[in-house]
């Protein structure tokens, strides 16, 4: 029985070649789609699941209270761990402080490369279950050692053993090579973790513990732990809550700082907080693909059911030969749902065929090294269910209609479709188009709020602004010879230092006072420290006051303040005022526009501008705009070499970085977009075979109204108008759809755009007009067609 199903499939199949081809183009084009977003959405879950102590390992993190709102963040005090290994040992397994995560300088001989890497205490090798290709875990446990991973120790060593090999870190100090281990996994949170120095090494070449009176102030490191075996991640958690609070002076008290740990487990997908609730994060991202993922299958499954009942009349007849030589309703719905079972089969292997070629150009904008899970039973136990999944819901209402049919009526010739039978196909047409419109307007909406984002003052100019990191203390040492040189090669207008580039914003720090302070108000403000041409450099714009001058040696006590900050104290003249920062006093010399150095969908921080040569981690330099950018880079280069010839030349331009930071979003917009261009791909695959069917079904119709005197135009807007008309109403329906959810979406950013109506007048014209082009052709070709050929058969 089955065999005979399978026969009567593949010869209607190949009977119908065009109509085959819709079906199973448009189910494999929605399959592969599904099977991307489900590779992708795997790869989401399975963030970080690569390390054996995955359940048990969590990030220390901390909620501050700050004017009646409280703020989390990952940075704590670098004494943190050894206070919760002192109080609270019992429940950890282990407790491992480290630094942020950078690029820094790593020589042998003359190779100089910039790979990224951290400062750790020893235990981490065990927590994150290092697999060592050279040495051992205990490696670190020398305090002038480092560890490096595979491709570092490639890159530095090619062939040659990298044991004991002597490595120099920024000029500052050599390590010897200690031990080698695999590349972490690139879906994990440490995949850029190229080499690891012990943390004693970091806290002995800063002097940490010389020059910090006051420990717990400084929230400028992060810790890391693992719960004991038989400990309770939850339980832990409230027992280190006031870890801190116990050891601060009660002027930090005020800010009630709350450690808790955050799980591994949720560093990925759960990491957005606030008022010190956890609100989600990228878990959103899964939820929105998934949801259109299984939108644009269903798109695809509606096209096979709509195609299917088109034809019920083509398929009248055998349903009632069937039925009178003792065919059972329930075999007649078994051979459809083996025909659309069929289908699938075909579907999914040319589904699988379109993901294979099309994940190169997936990964590369979804920031992703996925590949098909060929050997894990549970993806082919997945797709065989998905695959039958698909298979039912598409051949589902065929089979029940098309079993229905009377077999008296059918042969009698009285089977005649009314103007309701075709109500089912155009609900299904509009669920298609109003699918395919929501994506279409939320797409557009995306790219909207990005540009808005972008078009963004950002209170300075990032044309021909680049920033050079500093990697050795030596090349400070010689920063006015250096700006002269730069100077006079010509290729630099200006060049100045700060303490982090203009597009971040590095430190935040309290113990701020200012004159008409309210009682219990926190001041807590971003801190940048720059040199005096830093201004000029970057081309910030004054509203008030001055800049800082070499002139006035008073200035090394001064500040510049942004308008946010002035807002913030509530200065009406700031010029003039002095404000404290942890007692010491500071005047204000000036006020500048706001600078936008964090997120450009964020209020601008109130920020404050400190002359400090001695806190400098970056040289922003303005390149000639009258020179080549090329050659302008080439001799900066020259210049550097001659002052840090240890170091290799690293700098980045700000247009680029500030560009960055819309990375997120643009990945998104651009997913979205090709799911939506496929959505309606689909969608028209389905109007274009209806439009065929139709065009058939009324043949003699056309050929009449030729002979009567219709034209061609006539003929295309009567074949047309229904289509139309379900547009608009698609349209209708999508509207207050997509204007809801993406109301939502815009919810997140405080700095957002307003939507407007002609973003919908925008993709519903585009919808019609898709549509219009898709049933076109059919309906063109039917009113061209010779109408004697047509009422031949009369």
């Amino acid at each position: 029985m089955l065999r005979n199903y399978i026969k009567i499939a593949l010869r209607n199949l190949s009977r119908h070649k065009v109509y085959s081809f819709i079906n199973i183009g448009g189910l494999a084009v929605g399959m592969a789609v599904a099977i991307l977003i489900g590779l992708w959405i795997w790869d989401e879950l399975s963030f970080n699941k690569s390390f054996k102590n995955y359940d048990k390992i969590a990030a220390v993190w901390q909620n501050q209270t700050f004017n009646g709102f409280k703020g989390t963040q990952r940075a704590v005090p670098y004494v943190l761990g050894d206070e919760i290994k002192a109080k609270y040992g019992s429940d950890f397994k282990y407790v491992t402080m480290c630094s942020w995560e950078g690029e820094h300088a790593l020589s042998y001989k003359d190779k100089k490369l910039l790979p990224r890497g951290n400062f750790f205490e020893p235990q981490v090798t065990e927590m994150l279950s290092l697999t060592m290709l050279k040495g051992s875990r205990d490696g670190l446990k020398d305090p002038s050692s480092i560890l490096l991973s595979a491709s570092l120790a490639k890159s530095f060593f090619g062939n040659e053993d990298p044991m004991n090999k002597v490595i120099n870190f920024q000029n500052r100090f050599d390590l010897k090579v200690t031990g080698v281990y695999q590349d972490l996994p690139y879906n994990s949170e440490f995949t850029n973790l190229k080499f690891i120095i012990p943390w004693k090494k970091f806290i002995d070449d800063q002097h940490w513990e010389e020059k910090e009176t006051n420990p717990w102030r400084n929230n400028s490191f992060i810790c890391y732990a693992q719960i004991a075996d038989n400990a309770d991640m939850e339980q832990v958690s409230k027992k280190i809550k006031n870890v801190k609070l116990n050891k601060v002076t009660k002027e930090d008290a005020a800010f009630k700082p709350e450690i808790f740990l955050h799980p591994m487990r949720n560093w990925h997908l759960y990491s957005n907080f606030e008022n010190g609730v956890n609100n989600g994060g990228r878990i959103t991202f899964v939820w929105l693909f998934g949801i259109i993922g299984l939108f644009v299958l269903l798109l695809a499954c509606i096209n096979f059911m709509n195609l299917s009942t088109a034809r019920s009349e083509k398929r009248a007849k055998e349903v009632g030969i069937r039925k009178a030589v003792g065919s059972l309703r329930s075999q007649l719905i078994s051979q459809f749902f083996s025909e659309s079972l069929l289908v699938t089969l075909f579907s999914f292997v040319l589904a699988l065929v379109i993901v294979q070629l099309s994940l190169p150009l997936f990964n590369g904008i979804a920031d992703k090294k996925m590949q098909i899970l060929w050997a894990n039973p549970l993806f082919w136990i997945l797709c065989i269910t998905f695959s039958l999944f698909t298979g039912i819901v598409s051949g589902s209402y065929p089979a029940l209609y098309l079993s229905s049919f009377q077999p008296v009526k059918v042969l009698k010739g009285k089977l005649r479709a009314g103007r309701l039978a075709s109500i089912p196909r155009k609900v299904l047409v509009v669920i298609q188009f109003t699918v395919s419109i929501v994506l279409i307007i939320g797409t557009a909406i995306v790219f909207r709020q990005i540009q808005h984002a972008q078009n963004r003052p950002v209170g300075y100019s990032r044309e021909g602004l680049i920033y050079v990191p500093i990697f050795s203390e030596t090349i400070c040492s010689h920063y006015n010879a250096l700006r002269d040189d730069l100077l006079k090669t010509g290729m630099v207008t200006e060049m100045a230092q700060s303490s982090n580039p203009s597009t971040d914003l590095w430190a935040v720090n309290n113990g701020y006072e200012w004159k008409g302070m309210q009682p219990g108000e926190q001041g807590n403000f971003g801190t940048v420290a720059v040199s005096h041409d830093f201004g000029k450099t970057i081309g910030w714009q004054l509203k008030e006051g001055r800049d800082f001058s070499r002139v006035y040696p008073s200035d090394t006590t001064a500040m510049i303040i942004n308008e946010a900050a002035a807002s913030f104290m509530h200065l009406k003249n700031p010029v003039g005022e002095i404000v404290k920062c942890d007692g010491q006093p500071f005047k204000v010399i000036g006020v500048v526009k706001d600078l936008v150095m964090t997120s450009p969908y964020e209020p601008v921080f109130r920020t404050v501008f400190m002359l400090n040569y001695n806190w400098a981690s970056v040289f922003n330099i303005k390149i000639n705009p009258d020179k080549s950018t090329k050659e302008a880079l080439a001799a900066i280069e020259v210049v550097f070499k001659k002052y840090d010839p240890g170091s290799p030349f690293q700098f980045r331009f700000i247009d680029q970085e500030y560009a960055s930071k819309f990375n997120d979003e643009q990945r998104i917009g651009k997913l979205a977009s090709i799911f939506a261009v496929l959505a309606i791909f689909i969608s028209c695959l389905g109007l274009f075979g209806l439009a065929s069917f139709m065009a058939e079904q009324r043949t003699k119709e056309i050929g009449v109204r030729k002979v009567l005197g219709a034209t061609v135009f006539n003929l295309w807007g009567l074949l047309s108008k229904d289509f139309v008309l379900l547009m608009v109403i698609s349209l209708v329906f999508s509207t207050p759809f997509a204007y809801y959810f993406m109301s939502q979406w815009l919810q997140k950013f405080q700095y957002r755009m307003e939507i407007s109506w002609w973003i919908f007048a925008l993709a519903g014209i585009v919808a019609v007009g898709i549509a219009l082009l898709t049933v076109s052709y059919q309906a063109i070709k039917a009113a061209l067609a010779n109408p004697v050929k047509s009422l031949r058969t009369e």
